[in-house]
């Protein structure tokens, strides 16, 4: 995929005048521009639905062609500390100077490329760019330690995923007038999978005014598991997860949350052997999905000592507080602006309970968070991947009518 380097004219440059927030933002680094670069362009609605469809996406809402881009940009690591990480800006074509914003978080991956900005025509940027072709600005990081950012990935690290998804939005803002573009305040928040989680921290930081120019404006996670600790892991050592997927997603919970929160000091003492020696450079993220398939067994039972899986059924010391924060999404705040839940029944990684979970928590605290149950759309044999497939037209087109109100 080859790349143009986008630099700003001098007219573009004195509509840009910054704001006292931005200003700050340069100050500390929090979403500055380090490097923009033109991926594709998609000129003409034909070819965005061509590759939304080639993705194995619905066309049904494309109005405008696209143009792609990655950000590079200055944000923080989960210890507070300079980073960059990169992400996807897709705008239309054709469209008003003005644009309303779409934040997409996507789903797992283990691999670096497995992200917006590295894949084109694929299930990670498609939402991107459907949302984008709908007449917003779609904007989507690829979180840190994926696509160029460096370091491993903090895999369901809600505090990074939301840093990391707030200053991709101010360094979209600062980009946008390079290309004729203001960012309006409201921001649609939308995310998949692990993403549904970044959604919602990025919606709770908005609403908590984080930033000094957006504002949520819509919240529609997608099949997350927002219960991680209460639901999601329960869930997986009883058997009701996809059995590979069970395995991988167990791995990474190791793996991830010891870099972070040292939850062991040797692998031996979660992992069997032989997986002890190989699990953790599985997620170095150089290995590629099938690379992890290959390397990884097929039950819960190869994989996990004794210790392993019984601190996974019931958590303890660092472990269990990396839980609770991971598990606070829906349960430590109110959000103000409309929100629907979406989820396909019969979800074989991300159980439905986690949902219920989710709406009965933001109820307790007066929120009518309706479920829009998707139905039985698969993806390539998974109802999970399904989902997102299915939840991009219907937030598109419920996005699209908020903002005609």
């Amino acid at each position: 995929m080859s790349g143009t380097a986008v630099a700003a004219s001098p007219a573009a440059q004195g509509r840009a005048s910054p704001s006292r927030q931005q200003g700050e933002e340069r100050e500390h680094g929090r979403g500055a521009l380090v490097s923009a670069e033109k991926l594709y362009t998609l000129a003409t609605p034909r070819s965005v639905a061509a590759e939304l469809r080639e993705a194995g996406f619905g066309d049904g809402t494309v109005r405008h062609g696209v143009v792609a881009y990655r950000l590079v940009y200055r944000t923080v690591d989960p210890h507070g500390r300079p980073t960059t990480a990169s992400g996807l800006l897709a705008l239309p074509l054709g469209g008003g100077s003005r644009l309303g914003a779409v934040s997409f978080a996507h789903g797992t991956g283990s691999n670096r490329d497995d992200s917006p900005s590295m894949r084109r025509g694929d299930f990670v940027s498609a939402p991107v760019i459907a949302h984008a072709s709908a007449g917003a600005a779609g904007v989507a990081p690829d979180y840190l330690g994926m696509g160029k950012g460096p370091g491993p990935h903090p895999w369901m690290d809600v505090g990074s995923e939301t840093t990391a998804s707030l200053d991709m939005l101010r360094a979209a803002r600062a980009f946008a007038p390079r290309t004729g573009h203001v960012l309006e305040r409201d921001v649609m928040v939308t995310g998949f999978s692990q993403g549904a989680s970044a959604a919602l921290g990025l919606g709770r930081a908005l609403e908590a005014g984080e930033d000094h120019w957006f504002r949520l404006g819509a919240l529609a996670p997608v099949s997350g598991a927002y219960d991680f600790g209460g639901t999601e892991l329960p869930a997986l050592l009883a058997g009701r997860l996809e059995p590979k997927s069970g395995v991988v997603y167990a791995a990474y919970t190791f793996v991830a949350f010891n870099r972070l929160h040292h939850i062991y000091d040797s692998p031996g003492e979660v992992f069997r052997a032989p997986y002890a020696d190989t699990v953790e450079a599985l997620f170095d993220g150089a290995h590629t999905g099938e690379e992890l398939m290959r390397g990884t067994p097929g039950t819960l039972d190869e994989l996990l000592t004794g210790h392993g899986r019984e601190l996974l059924a019931h958590p303890t010391g660092p472990l269990a507080a990396a839980l609770r924060a991971t598990d606070a999404v829906c349960t430590d705040w109110a959000p103000r602006a409309p929100i629907r839940l979406y989820m396909a029944s019969g979800d074989e990684q991300a159980v439905n309970a986690n949902t219920a979970h989710c709406r009965a928590a933001l109820r307790e605290h007066g929120v009518d968070a309706p479920v829009v149950d998707l139905g039985g759309v698969d993806y390539e044999g998974s109802r999970h991947l399904g989902s997102n497939v299915a939840a991009t037209s219907a937030i598109v087109r419920w996005f699209a009518g908020l903002r005609t109100r």
